[in-house]
């Protein structure tokens, strides 16, 4: 049975409002780690100084620390959402607001996500409210198949929501990147490739680089800023997220690694990929895939099928789930519950309850580079936990507390003051616009 937390009453005043990280145990609960195994029923989990120094059924609580009864709860460590336009974006429709693409600028993967991203977005806010706690944050390709460096963001009400900057460089080899190089997937490999070639001839140059100044290799033009952006990219310092569904297109970003080496690549998509999936396996690349691909949605998804995730991750792939159109990743607990519901069906290929909670928490973490600090309960780990009244991967369920570093978070938002001002119909809660 569903039930609010019951709080030691002695602790009332110590977790109202203060803004550093909370010395907290929460006993009783239902606790899913998020490292793949199933949930332990009559848990304990504590956290001292923003990190959790224990958890488990074993796990006794220092007295002097405040205590939650989680009785009826489930806790699990936050959410981890890629890819996402997290804090970069409030109306889609209004330019002035949205931040997510620059097709008119004259850069492209030099383009840095981490100055813009802002921590007040209601956005952000609102994810927060449904259990995410970091995000991997970018813009997208535009004017070019590359959109430029993401970062790892905290969805924090600190106003401090960088956790990595340039984390990750993002390009596009489908049929997006193939209709921005000019109309064709051999034109943005061309273009790919020099652009790999023309930041590996800057490696160990120093020197500002001017507005003006270019290097030219196989015709194509890249400026010096975008060239200097991809050094990291070449020398294996800075994630890859490839944006590729079909098969075929999978297999060319994989034989990069014969030219470049170092690339440390990521796919995002993937429709495909069940049909390639011991070459992806092979190739040690994890994958960012949509959940619920059942039907295709170009010609590069053909052969889509909800068993996608399933089938790579049988054949040995890391998969995290990616939602499909990264506005909205407050969706990611229901992605993952249907891959579990999706293993009961005959000749699908789903998820098991622990395999599916971390394909949304502890994969996508450590495929953005955040291996043991982000999606996981356990020692060492950010304090980032989200208190949930039921199953997290039932529809029906929901947040009832999230920290992020040991700090409780606020979960009041736009949309939840609309319920609460529309749920009973009182005109007097109309607002003063309507006194006439």
């Amino acid at each position: 049975m569903k039930r609010a937390l019951t709080l030691v009453a002695s602790i009332l005043t110590l977790l109202s409002g203060t803004a550093n990280a909370q010395d907290i145990a929460i006993t009783n609960a239902t606790v899913a780690t998020g490292d793949g195994s199933a949930p332990i029923d009559n848990a304990t989990v504590i956290i001292r100084g923003g990190k959790v120094v224990a958890v488990g059924q074993e796990v006794r609580p220092d007295p002097a620390i405040p205590t939650l009864d989680g009785t009826g709860t489930w806790v699990t460590p936050g959410l981890f959402a890629t890819v996402t336009t997290l804090g970069i974006w409030d109306v889609g429709a209004v330019s002035q607001s949205n931040d997510t693409s620059a097709s008119g600028s004259p850069f492209s993967a030099a383009l840095d996500v981490a100055p813009i991203v802002n921590p007040n977005s209601q956005h952000i806010i609102i994810h927060r409210a449904a259990g995410i706690t970091r995000a991997a944050t970018t813009t997208g390709p535009s004017g070019s198949i590359f959109g430029g460096q993401g970062a790892i963001i905290d969805l924090d009400a600190d106003g401090q929501p960088i956790t990595k900057a340039r984390a990750f460089q993002v390009v596009d080899l489908g049929e997006g990147g193939a209709r921005r190089a000019g109309g064709s997937r051999a034109s943005a490999h061309i273009l790919f490739r020099a652009a790999l070639r023309e930041a590996q001839a800057l490696i160990g140059k120093r020197g500002t680089p001017q507005t003006t100044e270019i290097v030219k290799d196989d015709e194509v033009m890249l400026s010096r800023f975008d060239a200097e952006a991809l050094k990291p990219v070449v020398a294996g310092n800075q994630k890859l997220f490839v944006a590729v569904e079909r098969a075929a297109d999978i297999r060319s970003v994989l034989a990069l690694k014969t030219e470049f080496p170092r690339l440390d690549l990521v796919l995002v998509g993937a429709s495909e990929g069940w049909l390639v999936a011991s070459e992806i396996a092979q190739a040690g690349v994890p994958v960012l895939a949509d959940a619920l691909d059942a039907l295709p949605t170009g010609f590069d998804e053909l052969a889509a099928t909800q068993s996608n995730i399933g089938r790579m991750k049988a054949a040995g792939v890391i998969v995290g789930i990616n939602v499909s159109g990264a506005e909205n990743p407050r969706r990611l607990a229901q992605h993952a519950g249907n891959l579990v519901g999706l293993a009961r069906m005959p000749g699908a290929t789903g998820l098991s309850w622990g395999e599916a909670l971390a394909s949304i928490s502890s994969i996508p973490a450590t495929i953005s580079g955040m291996a043991g600090k982000a999606g996981v309960l356990k020692r060492g780990a950010f304090g980032d936990l989200v208190i949930w009244d039921g199953d997290p991967l039932e529809v029906s369920s929901a947040p009832v507390r999230v920290y992020i570093d040991g700090v409780e978070q606020p979960l009041d938002n736009h949309q939840s003051r609309l319920r609460e001002r529309y749920r009973d119909l009182d005109e007097s809660d109309l607002p003063k616009a309507y006194d006439w």
